[in-house]
């Protein structure tokens, strides 16, 4: 059997390598000759996948049995075009169009009344430099005018021909990561911004407060199976960017809550054959749905810490699947564990050494003879060296090359409490 995977950042390797253990052939097409993913691969196909039609031809010609899905953003609409055009199981365009256009999935699901607020979309695709690609600079012209039906949309907004309540939050319609977010509190923050983001294609939304989940799930045969849920730790807004994550028991009674929103939000879309990510916010008046991939999700979630936790390898389980082999994406247990980025900052003045992480991990886990609480470090990555200057976190990009660690304990409050004293082994 072939495989082929669109996109092949070094965020595609696990899902390569657990394809190639199966014994399938791996194809990896990007556009960037130097990704990671390519030199994985069994094989590396040069193709721009911002072009559909250019890269149907180059999976066609490799005669590609079915296709992989790694974290990726937008483009991920191509492989949902492959999948249309060669006759291939797993997503399609329309599919990935829905979860990749913020507006269009709010749209889809507001009419169903599974997301219940107020959202507009700025009047700017035909000057999106971002979705347009080689097509041409947006010239002056083009910004000018978008930025006068931008100052019209903030007028509708300010007069209450159309509503929003405040805060507010003005986000790329496209692509992901917590950047360029603007978060607005008056009328006047709100034409600010919509002038600051003329010739970009952006939706302004109402913002709402609760405590965020991500989940990490399976669409197969109309059925969706939760692998595992985690609750997130996050900077402050505007940027929402998770510094850490917590697995969710089963038992825990905000599980089943989200567990059955997410399946109907699945149904709503129309999403089947794929592993999944979303982002799930859960509000005083029940969840939200802010975002939902049919992709793994990325940051060494799926790859990591969702089968530590779990057991569940979902890149390994969707290979079997599609290979016509047994396979289960429920979770026989959920072992209580934490993944936790360095989200520090100032200048770094010392780096642990093993031996002083087991003293604290010791010390943390309730170290007297008559206590039965243990804290084990599971996996530590740390890239933070001697005297750098680290800057505030604001996404994905400024944590990300930092590392991580994963430990095991108890309860979340336990490991929260052995992230604060592991900081301090830093300052």
């Amino acid at each position: 059997m072939i495989a082929g995977v669109i996109g092949a950042s070094n965020e595609a390797i696990h899902t390569i390598e657990e394809a190639k253990k199966q014994g399938v052939r791996v194809i990896a097409f990007d556009g960037n000759p130097d990704a990671e993913g390519l030199k994985a691969a069994d094989k590396a196909v040069v193709v721009d996948i911002t072009n559909e039609e250019a890269t149907i031809e180059a999976v066609r010609q490799e005669k590609v049995d079915f296709l992989l899905t790694a974290p990726i953003g937008r483009y991920l609409t191509t492989t949902g075009a492959v999948n249309d055009a060669l006759h291939l199981p797993g997503i399609t365009k329309r599919m990935a169009q829905v979860c990749t256009d913020k507006y269009l999935f709010h749209e889809t699901l507001n009419s169903a009344g599974l997301r219940n607020i107020n959202c507009y979309a700025t009047d700017a695709e035909r000057f999106d430099s971002d979705r347009t690609g080689a097509e041409g600079a947006v010239s002056n012209k083009d910004i000018e005018e978008s930025k006068a039906r931008n100052e019209a949309l903030a007028k509708s907004i300010i007069s209450g021909e159309m509503s929003l309540q405040y805060p507010a939050i003005l986000k790329p319609r496209y692509g992901s990561g917590s950047r360029g977010i603007h978060i607005v509190s008056t009328n006047q923050d709100l034409l600010y911004a919509l002038r600051e983001v003329a010739g970009i294609s952006y939706v302004v939304e109402e913002c709402l407060e609760g405590e965020e989940y991500g989940v990490d799930a399976s669409v197969i045969d109309g059925r969706t199976t939760i692998v595992l849920l985690r609750h997130k730790k996050n900077t402050p807004m505007p940027n929402r960017q998770a510094v850490a994550y917590h697995s969710v028991q089963r038992s825990e009674k905000v599980y089943a809550c989200i567990e059955d929103y997410v399946r109907r939000v699945v149904a709503c879309v129309g999403l089947d054959e794929c592993l999944l990510h979303a982002d799930v916010l859960m509000t005083k008046d029940g969840p939200f749905m802010i975002e939902m991939s049919p992709r793994p999700s990325g940051h060494n979630l799926h790859n990591l810490f969702t089968p530590l936790c779990t057991d569940v390898d979902m890149a390994a389980e969707y290979v079997k699947r599609r290979l016509g082999r047994p396979f289960s994406f429920v979770p026989k247990d959920v072992r209580t564990m934490m993944i936790h980025y360095f989200d520090y900052t100032g200048v770094v003045v010392k780096v642990p050494s093993h031996a002083k992480l087991g003293v604290l991990l010791w010390k943390c886990g309730g170290h007297a003879m008559w206590t039965k609480s243990q804290i084990k470090l599971i996996d530590w990555k740390c890239r933070l060296r001697f005297g750098d200057t680290l800057h505030t976190v604001t996404d994905g990009h400024s944590i990300m090359d930092r590392g991580y660690y994963i430990l095991e304990g108890d309860n979340e409050q336990q490991l929260e409490d052995c992230a604060r004293s592991i900081r301090g082994l830093f300052f």
